[in-house]
């Protein structure tokens, strides 16, 4: 990903200047430290597997199945649910952590000899991608940031890891390494804003995902599965 340009900063904050009676302040501005901060109080003291007892509550609420693991039983759980999903196509991203977590042989031997298709983001492939997650039953992705308070999945999109892959399978399976559990997204945006500090580039789209997708907008009444992945699970990794 490269760096952007920014176009006519200078005559833009000059406007905004203007507006407000004053000259641009281009330097000497510091963020206020506030009396109290309530946001970092939320969970405060926990330890890790206080909040995957959180996040286990939590998604018995957002309808999201929860499965603990290890990472050596790690591709035998994979397989187990995908199945109970009612196996491929299953669409996931060229994410070296699949081969980290000892997932490879399953995605590229396993379920291909099985005739099972697994389809693997490909840059290269342009709009081929976005049909194959379309035509795909599962997604399968590796969550980045996991918040315990709300049951939501971080993904930072990439160019090998494209947003279709969370929103167009009919089911959704979240990978979510136990080191990745913070209690909520103040420390999500603590994150971000870091790696932006450091100069690092952030991600043109960071999804946050809560569960499958669901709606409300009628009489109040929830329905699950309406414009997204009508289900889905988190595989917690409890050793990583």
């Amino acid at each position: 990903m490269t760096r952007g340009t920014i176009q006519n900063r200078d005559a833009f904050l000059q406007t905004i200047a203007e507006r407000l009676g004053r000259s641009p302040r281009l330097s000497g501005v510091s963020r206020p430290q506030w009396d109290y901060a309530p946001q970092w109080t939320v969970f405060a003291g926990y330890s890790q597997d206080d909040l995957l007892n959180v996040l286990q509550k939590q998604c018995g609420l957002i309808h999201t199945d929860y499965i603990e693991t290890t990472s050596a039983e790690l591709a035998g759980a994979l397989r187990r649910q995908v199945a109970a999903y009612g196996g491929g196509p299953v669409i996931v991203p060229d994410d070296p952590r699949f081969a980290e977590y000892g997932l490879s042989a399953l995605l590229r031997d396993e379920w291909p000899a099985e005739q099972t298709t697994v389809h693997i983001w490909n840059p290269a492939l342009g709009r081929q991608n976005i049909d194959a997650a379309e035509q795909a039953n599962v997604g399968i992705v590796f969550s980045d940031i996991t918040l315990a308070e709300s049951g939501t999945v971080v993904l930072f999109s990439r160019n090998e890891q494209g947003r279709a892959i969370h929103f167009l399978p009919k089911t959704y399976i979240a990978i979510v390494p136990k080191s990745t559990v913070v209690p909520r997204m103040t420390q999500a945006a603590a994150v971000i804003h870091e790696q932006i500090e450091k100069g690092g580039l952030v991600p043109s789209c960071i999804n946050f995902i809560t569960g499958p997708s669901n709606s409300a907008d009628i009489e109040m009444n929830l329905v699950v599965g309406v414009h997204g992945p009508m289900k889905a699970a988190y595989i917690v990794v409890t050793d990583r």
